[in-house]
Parts: C-alpha cells; structure tokens; sequence
C-alpha cells in the first residue's frame, strides 16, 4: 500500500512536514532513519523519512520523491512484529516466515488498509 501526495509549499521539508503532523494529529509522529527501504542519499548515508504510528502495527512512514510530493507506504513500526509479519525480501527464508508471511497476507490485509487510508487523510489534512 502506497500513495504519492501533493502537499503545499509550506510543508517541503521533512522537519516542516513533522511539525505539522506533530501538532495536527492525534497519532505518535516520529523522524527516523528508513530501516524499511534502506533508502541512501547520494553521499552513502541512510536517508531519513517520517512516521506516523497508530499502534505497533499500523504505521506510514513517508518521504519525499520531489520538492512537493510525499511517498506514504504502510508499515509495521515494531522491529519485532516486522521480522515476522512485514515483508520479506530474503532469497531463502525459513519455515516461520513463510506462515507468519501467509497468516499476514490473509488475515492482515483488511486492518491495514483500513489503517493505511485513515492515516493517509490525516496526512492529506495537515498538508493543504
């Protein structure tokens, strides 16, 4: 689940963008290296990307693609809850992954998507 948001000039910065969602919204804001993607600038160092968290499984992490775009993907934030129901991008994985990934993709999907889009409007409100 992932959307590309327009936002106003106001908010094109990462910090800008914090500060709004920060005092505009009722959910945990956090700025954070993107442990995610593994995203890296064009020095080598690990690119940093805001997240909103509703609880230890729904989240969105966003950043910017241009000066006045937002990427917003859903994210599990809890490190532990993600190694087993977040995606995998492993060749090989092991037998508790694979369930936990099936368990996920069946039983998951509708909370996250519920999730994503609710914390997709707070981001759309506090960036007009």
């Amino acid at each position: 689940m992932e959307n590309l948001i327009k936002i106003n000039s106001a908010y094109n910065s990462l910090d800008k963008l914090y500060g709004a969602l920060k005092n505009e919204s009722g959910y945990e804001c956090s700025k954070t290296y993107d442990t995610w993607d593994h995203r890296v600038d064009a020095n080598g160092q690990m690119e940093q990307c805001l997240v909103l968290k509703k609880n230890s499984m729904h989240a969105v992490k966003m950043f910017f693609t241009n000066e006045d775009t937002v990427k917003v993907n859903h994210v599990i934030p809890s490190k532990v809850m993600n190694a087993y129901f977040g995606k995998s991008v492993k060749a090989r994985r092991n037998i508790i992954e694979i369930l936990t990934g099936t368990v996920s993709q069946a039983l998951l999907k509708g909370p996250q998507n519920k999730a994503f889009e609710e914390l997709e409007q707070v981001v759309r409100k506090a960036t007009v």
